[in-house]
């Protein structure tokens, strides 16, 4: 129950922590926080998808460096009006689907150059001109007014780019100032029907590519009629300027580093509105979709497991690039920045607690296993433990010991309860203290007495050895002065402890279940161990050593004598015991043992000759 319980506060933090990190993405998608960055992903997909090459629909007259080349710049901008007058009869001649002149005829000038360029736009007719000028009621003074233009059946349109708040041109209103924008203008003669209007105000311009990827031809070519008129036949065409000189260049979506002119920017502009501007944003909906579940992933990602998130996020990151820019090669632009700041936000956030509680739980099981296993060998301990902190059942060769006190049922019977556990507690504390010093690993305390295992968890070659030795330190050191201060606090009365040791294999392990987990040992060997401790009980020694404990000594046996070879139940043959040589160990009125802590008959009990 506690370990699901853990479980279910896991999956709810988790939970939590992800669902902060999606609201986090929600506030910041709603308040546009991340435009400018969404916007920029949208220039990388350009770049990604690269040219899709020349729109057959549109070209471009430019002015250019080699028109002023051309005019031995003789002529200054802006040129005398006959001269477009000329290049727009040219173009008219290749029977185009419009001409749009992105060059301003606001103010009168010469009559004579006035009137040549109104005849040569009246006779090429499907003409639009650009302004910039226009006043409350939507109307320009392009060629002195509206009727004007009527009467010539020519359309003036509003020329002004709209950039993003960076600075790049990436979007189109279908109206500026009440009156239509240049590209849609021009595209709408050319198909002879409005362009759809947009959904949120303004279209995306789906450039064709980077700067010179629409057919461009220069003006001074044009002038000349090198240019042939079957190249603008059913074309579009857009006369402009692109010198740097003329200051008409601009940052744009596909243009990367570079600069591009006006005039391609509104050919551009003019192709997407001839497909009906393909490349759209997605809805809402999806949008919120999209952030709700790239936030909530990592919460399902590190129920698998912890270190795979980063990996699954990673994965998820990358497959929903992938989607959007394929999205984007067939005209969606999807939502990126705000999902993959959700799915950041959640990763990090559901790692880090992942991580605290990690750290906080194996804190307390360190404090736990620190409490049965020596310091040194507690971070190697747990370096085997899975990810639950669970150490896996093992066998192991080792050597067990079990302890008993002696006399102190009759010891403590006229004592008053908290102090029968205040002295036990103070005994238990010198015991333990002697298995950790020598690197055994506390099991159990077994009432007044205690269980150790000596080469597990961890592997020791010298088990014997340790345990022999902790035992000694026992018996010599740690008892004489646990009775030396019973005394001092005015007990007559010690007391005596019997230890037993035994060595061969055994499994250790965690053993319980899902509401309780032990650190345990069990097989064989551990019941022959507790036998061999019951066996001190009635006898003069303290300590009895199985043989298998002596042939596993590697060091000093400190002169371990014999004592006998005895059937102990639940064995089949019979088992050497050995003892500490010292006469001093030996317990006085051992024979009265048996009378002072009776205890019922176990499989354990044994004949012993003394």
């Amino acid at each position: 129950m506690i370990r699901r319980r853990r479980g279910r506060t896991r999956i709810a933090l988790f939970a939590g922590v992800c669902a902060l990190a999606t609201g986090i993405a929600l506030a910041a998608y709603a308040g546009h926080t991340l435009r400018t960055l969404e916007l920029r992903t949208v220039d990388l997909r350009f770049s990604i998808r690269g040219s899709t090459g020349p729109p057959p629909d549109v070209a471009v007259v430019a002015v250019d460096d080699r028109t002023f080349a051309g005019f031995q710049n003789k002529l200054q901008w802006p040129f005398p009006r006959r001269y477009h007058a000329k290049v727009i009869d040219r173009i008219a001649a290749g029977h185009p689907k419009a001409i749009a002149v992105d060059i301003q005829f606001t103010e009168p000038t010469d009559a004579a150059d006035d009137n040549a360029l109104i005849e040569s736009v009246a006779h090429a007719r499907h003409v639009v001109l650009a302004t910039t000028e226009v006043d409350a009621q939507g109307h320009t003074n392009v060629f002195g007014g509206d009727s004007v233009l009527k009467k010539i059946g020519a359309v003036a349109a509003n020329a002004s780019l709209v950039a993003d708040p960076d600075g790049v041109l990436r979007h189109v209103p279908e109206s500026v100032d009440g009156l239509t924008t240049f590209g849609v203008a021009a595209a709408a003669v050319a198909e002879g029907r409005p362009v759809p209007k947009p959904r949120t105000g303004s279209h995306w311009i789906d450039y064709a590519g980077p700067p010179g990827t629409v057919r461009t031809y220069s003006y001074w070519d044009v002038y000349r009629g090198v240019v042939p008129a079957s190249a603008f036949r059913n074309k579009v065409v857009v006369i402009g300027a692109s010198a740097p000189s003329l200051q008409d260049v601009h940052a744009t979506s596909a243009s990367g580093s570079e600069w591009m002119p006006g005039a391609e920017i509104q050919a551009n502009i003019v192709e997407s509105a001839l497909r009906g501007f393909p490349l759209r944003s997605s809805p809402g909906w999806l949008n919120v979709l999209s952030i709700l579940v790239l936030g909530l992933l990592p919460a399902l990602a590190i129920r698998l497991r912890a270190v795979a998130t980063p990996l699954i996020a990673v994965a998820a990151g990358g497959l929903f690039a992938l989607a959007v820019q394929i999205a984007f090669d067939h005209g969606r632009v999807l939502l990126f920045s705000y999902p993959l700041l959700a799915l950041v936000l959640a990763s990090v956030g559901s790692l880090i607690v992942w991580y605290v509680l990690e750290a906080f739980e194996r804190a307390l099981t360190r404090d736990a296993f620190a409490r049965f296993v020596p310091e040194a060998v507690v971070d190697q301990v747990l370096a085997r433990t899975d990810e639950k902190l669970r150490l896996g059942g093992e066998e192991v060769f080792g050597t067990v010991m079990f302890t008993d006190l002696r006399g102190f049922t009759t010891f403590s019977e006229h004592l008053e309860a908290p102090v029968v556990i205040d002295l036990l507690n103070r005994y238990q504390t010198q015991m333990t203290e002697a298995v950790l010093r020598h690197g055994g690993t506390l099991v159990s305390y077994t009432g007044d007495g205690l269980m150790a295992v000596f080469g597990a968890p961890l592997e020791q070659l010298d088990h014997a050895d340790r345990a022999l030795a902790a035992a000694r330190e026992m018996l010599v050191e740690r008892l004489p002065a646990f009775n030396a201060s019973l005394r001092a606090e005015g007990y007559e009365q010690g007391v005596k402890m019997g230890i037993g040791l035994n060595s061969g294999r055994f499994m250790s392990g965690n053993i319980g279940s899902e509401q309780r987990l032990e650190y345990t040992a069990i097989g064989d060997t551990i019941n022959t161990a507790s036998r061999i401790e019951g066996l001190t009980k009635g006898t003069p020694y303290p300590l009895f050593v199985g043989d298998s404990t002596r042939e596993a000594l590697t060091g000093d046996a400190f002169g371990l004598q014999y004592v006998d070879e005895v059937a102990v139940r639940g064995r089949q043959g019979t088992i050497k015991l050995w003892t500490l040589p010292d006469e001093a160990l030996l317990k006085p009125g051992w024979e009265s043992e048996l009378a002072q802590d009776p205890a019922p008959e176990t499989p354990d009990a044994a004949v012993l000759t003394v």
